[in-house]
């Protein structure tokens, strides 16, 4: 499906991340992971089996963007898709939230993938089959928890950059589109729950009006539709925006907890 194509996915030593890189290489792929130490680049690779390549770079750096980009067509000598998956994720409320927290937050999930777009268009437009770009972003981008304010405006800001890009580049031979994700169930999630307080076993225990089918997305089944945004398959769509969720977003009947 995505045979001898090269594809730089950030953020992706762990989590969703690494799921679309573990998918992009059983489609056929070659795949550059990024992660912000070497340590975490080390871990992503064992995770991979030694299959992909990797480069570390912190993304709140300016010129991290087209260093991954070069070190990548460096390294495979073409590049014909980019993920934008690395995402700071924090808490934040209109009380507490800073300006330190908001540009840190806006300048890794905005400032970076655009950045990446930036660096990785000229190359993009050379594919042979044409460019492919997936922003991975958030349910929260339409409106959030009380908790998530900077975070859920980034992912709006970002959600907003992909259609106004699809329009852009309609007749550049480069496709872009952005997966809204929901709820899921990774490593970061697991660490971060545990510091709020929640008992080992809060999987087992998720309220039903967010996890109607009684668990949360995998990382797996967001790497799946990633890769369908990556080929061919998704062809001639560009600009749109997908949610993946147990649920629809607009207009939904919450199931009762009662």
């Amino acid at each position: 499906m995505l045979e001898n194509r090269a594809y730089l996915i950030t953020g992706s030593h762990s989590g969703i991340g690494n799921a679309i890189a573990r998918a992009c290489l059983d489609a056929g792929a070659r795949v550059a992971i990024h992660a912000r130490t070497r340590d975490e680049l080390d871990h992503g690779l064992a995770k991979l089996g030694g299959e992909a390549t990797g480069f570390v770079g912190d993304l709140m750096d300016d010129d991290t963007p087209a260093a991954l980009v070069e070190q990548t067509v460096s390294s495979f000598g073409r590049l014909d898709g980019l993920v934008n998956n690395a995402a700071l994720i924090d808490r934040s409320t209109i009380e507490d939230v800073s300006g330190v927290h908001l540009e840190a937050m806006f300048r890794v999930n905005v400032t970076a993938p655009l950045l990446l777009i930036q660096a990785a268009l000229p190359h993009l437009e050379e594919s042979p089959g044409g460019g492919a770009i997936v922003n991975i972003g958030s349910i929260n981008a339409y409106c959030g928890a009380p908790n998530l304010l900077a975070y859920s405006a980034s992912k709006a800001a970002l959600m907003t950059s992909t259609r106004n890009l699809g329009d852009a580049l309609g007749g550049r031979n480069v496709r872009i589109n952005q997966i809204n994700v929901g709820w899921t169930l990774t490593e970061n999630e697991r660490v971060l729950q545990r510091a709020e307080g929640r008992p080992d076993d809060w999987t087992d225990h998720l309220p039903p009006e967010f996890a109607p089918h009684g668990r949360l997305l995998r990382p797996q089944e967001i790497a799946a539709h990633a890769v369908f945004w990556l080929s061919d398959a998704s062809r001639p769509a560009t600009g749109q925006v997908y949610e993946l969720e147990q649920y629809p977003i607009i207009g939904r009947n919450r199931i009762s907890t009662r």
